[in-house]
């Protein structure tokens, strides 16, 4: 294909998408190419004319006319990166999002800060793995159970364990949030990315993120149920000093800390920004 032709079929396609609604039509077109061609961006329009061909160009077409949908693009592709690693995802897991990479920032850097040798860290509703997998390979010496609900749900994380190298490392468990776990266990740290959207904000979703599987998202009337059982329960799961850290919405921060400043088991609590400055991580120390 020549470069020229090359060229306006991502533009047809970025049109496309835009003119679907879609926030970012450019960098997902480049995502589409790059994921079939198996070439990084700085390559994408040095040498991607001369890489594409007839069946390529189908398949791209088929996808970016799915993506008009506003089915996401990460289910469409069946793969998505998160801390500069490639993860299977499929629709039964929900889609990792980047301020997931802030929680597995604060758990790593506390465990470094910490000096703990090997860290016993139990991950609650593991979702694709992304987090224990994440914590696997910057942590090599971290001692992982991930525990969810869903069979399914812990096939893909294992899977995605194997890819990594560290399915030794991670202990996966059935179970709903802590009923499976043994009552002698301790952990230096459980990490959560819980349900934490209410059924009202539910029906306001785009899309994309309607598409991810609803257990993984709403969590009742206020979308604290899951967060006030993490909070309820975590104690008797943690080491002395031990943290509990999770991801929480937009506007909870004032009732989590409210919760949190009942249960006289936490000796501190700290509320950290994502990248938007928003409060999204939740820390409390016991």
């Amino acid at each position: 294909m020549e470069q020229q032709e090359f060229r306006r079929l991502i533009q047809e396609a970025e049109t496309k998408l835009e003119d679907a609604g879609i926030p970012s039509p450019a960098a997902e077109v480049e995502i589409v190419i790059e994921t079939l061609l198996n070439i990084e961006r700085i390559n994408l329009y040095l040498h991607g004319a001369d890489l594409i061909d007839a069946n390529m160009i189908k398949r791209f077409e088929e996808i970016i006319e799915k993506r008009t949908s506003r089915y996401p693009l990460q289910y469409i592709l069946g793969e998505m990166y998160f801390y500069g690693r490639r993860f299977i995802v499929t629709p039964d897991v929900m889609v990792p999002t980047p301020e997931t990479e802030v929680l597995c920032d604060l758990a790593v850097n506390y465990i470094n800060n910490e000096g703990i040798e090997t860290p016993s860290i139990l991950d609650v509703g593991v979702g694709s793995g992304v987090i224990s997998v994440t914590i696997a390979c910057e942590i090599p010496k971290a001692e992982i159970m991930a525990v969810d609900i869903s069979e399914k749900t812990l096939e893909i994380a294992s899977n995605n364990a194997g890819l990594h190298g560290v399915r030794d490392r991670i202990k996966f468990v059935q179970s709903d949030l802590f009923s499976q776990i043994g009552n002698d266990a301790l952990f230096d740290l459980i990490l959560s990315n819980p349900p934490y959207i209410s059924e009202e904000e539910y029906k306001t979703l785009p899309p994309e993120v309607l598409a991810d599987p609803k257990i993984s998202l709403v969590s009742g009337e206020q979308g604290l149920d899951i967060i006030k059982k993490l909070i309820e329960c975590a104690p008797k799961y943690l080491k002395s000093k031990g943290r509990l850290m999770f991801e929480i919405g937009y506007n909870q921060a004032d009732k989590v800390v409210e919760i949190s400043e009942k249960d006289l088991r936490y000796r501190s609590i700290s509320i950290m920004k994502d990248l938007n400055d928003i409060d999204r991580v939740v820390i409390l120390s016991i």
